[in-house]
């Protein structure tokens, strides 16, 4: 049976600082770039491929709110500015860039429908496109938004990762993983990987900073390996981690069986995916895409 899980008000209060971060990002195609080339005092302007391969900008909360996979392949520049930057243009010149984040795929735009409090949102960070009222985030604005209105964004944008139900953890979870089931991490970064890690743990006292790690395949592979745990041309079972390849063998996530049926699970590694209690069919509809693998311990 489905339950309903939330996070705590502080985690809630923490996302809401986080969500938009004290940066503002902005995102061009090169003929885009000659219509600011006035304005651009107190700002930098990047490259594409260095913007993306820049340390300073490859945080995960940056790279989740202005969601960068989403970003049109015709962006071509990313003017970086502090949050004032964007009062100093006309309102002409502002609608012309937000449209152009709209137009380019950028994170933290979105229409107002979803809200209640439409008219408490600031006029001029509206598009209309097509008949649909668009709302664009940036951090100065954002802070001064009713605490109402950004915790409702919050909440939407939470549940649109991922929604918030579960199942009841079974009585053979073991006991250091009921800690996390059906709960939310207040940092982002924890990710699959590092879930299945800690859910697989013979030593989870040493191990359980590994939850809350962002951990990448290669990584993955050589932890499960130390574990004993290798390929088995089997169905799944308790204790075993199913984890999911491309066509290239890469990992693309991992999930841990806790009683032969329900699973032990975090679909991301925003703060807004939980980790959670999921039955198989749930798993193999999210995942369809690639191919499951059965890990299991050697005896």
């Amino acid at each position: 049976m489905d339950i309903t899980i939330k996070p705590t008000q502080q985690q809630l209060e923490h996302w809401i600082e986080k969500y938009v971060p004290e940066k503002d990002l902005y995102f061009l195609r090169k003929n885009d770039l000659p219509l600011f080339q006035n304005d651009l005092q107190g700002a930098l302007v990047f490259p594409r491929s260095e913007f993306f391969n820049h340390s300073s900008y490859n945080g995960i909360q940056m790279v989740n709110s202005y969601m960068y996979w989403m970003i049109s392949k015709e962006a071509e520049y990313v003017i970086v500015t502090q949050p004032e930057w964007i009062d100093s243009l006309s309102f002409d010149k502002r609608h012309a860039l937000f449209t152009m984040q709209y137009e380019l795929g950028r994170g933290l735009v979105g229409p107002l429908s979803l809200l209640s409090e439409q008219d408490s949102f600031p006029k001029d960070y509206i598009l209309e496109v097509n008949g649909e009222r668009i709302g664009v985030l940036q951090r100065a604005m954002w802070m001064k938004l009713p605490a109402s209105i950004k915790e409702e964004i919050v909440r939407i944008t939470a549940q649109q990762y991922d929604g918030w139900t579960s199942l009841q953890p079974p009585s053979s979870t073991p006991s250091h993983l009921l800690k996390y089931a059906n709960t939310f991490s207040t940092e982002p970064g924890a990710n699959c990987l590092a879930a299945t890690l800690f859910a697989i743990s013979s030593e989870p006292a040493l191990d359980e900073w590994i939850i809350h790690e962002w951990v990448h395949g290669e990584t993955f592979k050589q932890k499960v390996a130390q574990a004993s745990f290798t390929i088995v041309e089997d169905n799944f079972e308790t204790d075993d981690a199913v984890v999911w390849i491309d066509e290239n063998s890469n990992v693309q996530h991992a999930a841990y069986c806790i009683d032969g049926q329900l699973f032990f699970n975090k679909n991301g590694q925003t703060f807004f995916n939980p980790w959670k209690i999921v039955d198989w069919e749930e798993l193999e509809e999210s995942w369809k895409r690639y191919t499951p693998c059965v890990y299991r311990k050697k005896s």
